[in-house]
């Protein structure tokens, strides 16, 4: 960074700091100092990184530069970041399908086949003097192999989570957890509790399901290794939620500065432009707009999740028995085996005529925040559950893998707000369950919960909340890098 540069970002972190307005006075630099993003080429890993990166570049004016892999590569959003540079790499071109059913060896084959063209990339970007000095390079913390590049050329590395504290915290456990002998998984239905880390129990273990769970188990000490030798982590997460999780890393591990900046979606709708990789049907706004206050349950398993013609089944009838209006996501290649989702429903749309709306895939932060959405029936991926929070919405939880099960598990006996489909997909299990979240009084006494929760993550976004001001602290340490 030039000394032109330094002396001026200097100036603006002294000035913040005499008056306490970080914000405005930052706001005046135009585009002096640049940003490098990496994120992982998952959807649920786009989005959030595209959330950062607009707030950094509109509130705070960061020139922003996004490297990201051809895979997944986002052709259908790129206009709607028109400040934004992205810049492809080489990266071994999985096929997506079978790279999606192996997500283990996906992230695992990205972080070997990007290292040297990312290197060669940033080192170019580095040498570059028509564009903003570089201040840092934020990456996705699943691209572990960033920060030895990194320290190679001596670029600072801040790494984004999009996923919870808590999964952080659980991740950073697994080598304890081998030793006491609870992993590998034997028992996946096991309600035994894991006493090191309550309430979670065996079943709520972070897993993948995956034969190769040795490189589970190393993909987990990469990040958390070069986690350590980072210079902080940006969480998409708040005090107020996880504060216990949060207090017990700054206490117990020793582990850079965390920055629990979250709810990223929430700090302005006119500045967060859509990132989802996927084409959405707005059409269900206006079916929304004709149904009740708080009746609808809005179901949606993620961009990842697959179900089996049996469970879709399932579901189905389970949503139809229940007699309440639903929403429903089912994401093209969300059926094992089948596209064909009328066919494996004979008599379905007739039973839930008027009630029922089944659409390809929906802008979800906008269904959660309308008022006729009283449920969501989710796989509780971390995006999912925070933007379920943020607007007040109790769930019904039906995690797959990953962070999800602990996700689900606070969802349902820390800040419970939810409940858990404990055993499969069962029509009669699902019905009951929706009547007791969206009917029921137990369910009323999850809405109030959760609209406490929906307040408190309000208040963190506030001058003075914990996000805000963490968001100011981040700002300044990335000046300061």
């Amino acid at each position: 960074m030039s000394s032109k540069v330094d002396q001026h970002n200097m100036a603006i972190m002294r000035s913040a700091e005499d008056e306490g307005k970080a914000e405005v006075v930052v706001r005046g630099r135009r585009n002096l100092v640049r940003l490098i993003l990496f994120p992982c080429p998952l959807e649920g890993h786009w989005n959030p990184m595209l959330q950062l990166a607009t707030l950094l570049h509109s509130k705070y004016a960061f020139s922003i530069s996004i490297i990201h892999t051809k895979f997944n590569s986002p052709p259908n959003i790129l206009s709607n970041y028109p400040d934004f540079q992205f810049v492809p790499i080489d990266d071994g071109s999985p096929e997506e399908g079978a790279a999606i059913e192996d997500l283990m060896g996906l992230i695992a084959a990205l972080n070997i086949s990007c290292a040297r063209p990312f290197h060669d990339r940033v080192a170019q970007m580095l040498a570059d003097t028509h564009h903003p000095p570089v201040a840092c390079l934020i990456s996705d913390a699943l691209m572990h192999f960033t920060q030895p590049v990194a320290d190679r050329l001596n670029l600072p590395r801040l790494i984004f989570r999009t996923s919870s504290i808590t999964s952080f915290l659980t991740c950073a456990a697994f080598p304890l957890l081998r030793q006491k002998g609870y992993l590998p998984i034997r028992d996946p239905q096991s309600e035994a509790m894991v006493s090191e880390l309550p309430p979670l129990r065996i079943k709520d273990l972070p897993n993948i399901g995956t034969d190769k769970v040795d490189n589970l188990y190393q993909l987990v000490f990469e990040m958390i290794n070069e986690t350590k030798t980072s210079v902080g982590v940006i969480s998409n997460s708040f005090d107020y939620l996880e504060a216990t999780s949060l207090a017990k890393i700054r206490e117990e591990f020793h582990m850079p500065t965390f920055f629990p900046i979250g709810p990223l979606h929430r700090y302005s709708s006119g500045i967060i432009s859509s990132g989802s990789l996927l084409a959405q049907d707005r059409s269900c706004m206006t079916w929304l707009h004709q149904q009740k206050p708080e009746s609808v349950i809005y179901v949606s398993l993620g961009s990842l999740a697959v179900l089996s013609e049996d469970e879709l089944v399932e579901m189905a009838w389970g949503l139809a028995d229940s007699n309440q209006s639903f929403l429903w996501v089912v994401r093209p290649g969300s059926v094992r085996g089948s596209e064909e989702v009328d066919q494996l429903l004979p008599g379905f749309r007739e039973a839930t005529l008027g009630r029922g709306r089944i659409v390809g895939w929906a802008s979800q932060t906008e269904v959660l925040a309308h008022p006729s959405v009283g449920g969501f029936l989710t796989h509780c991926g971390w995006n999912s559950t925070l933007e379920s929070v943020s607007e007040g919405v109790p769930m019904l939880c039906w995690p797959c893998f990953g962070d999800q099960r602990v996700n689900a598990r606070f969802i349902s006996h820390v800040w419970k707000i939810g409940l858990t489909l404990e055993n499969g997909l069962n029509r009669s299990n699902i019905e009951k369950s929706i009547r007791r979240l969206v009917v029921d009084s137990e369910g009323k006494e999850m809405r109030a919960r959760a609209r406490i929760l929906k307040a408190e993550a309000g208040k963190s976004l506030e001058k003075g909340g914990s996000s805000y001001e963490a968001l100011q602290t981040l700002v300044h340490h990335i000046l300061s890098l």
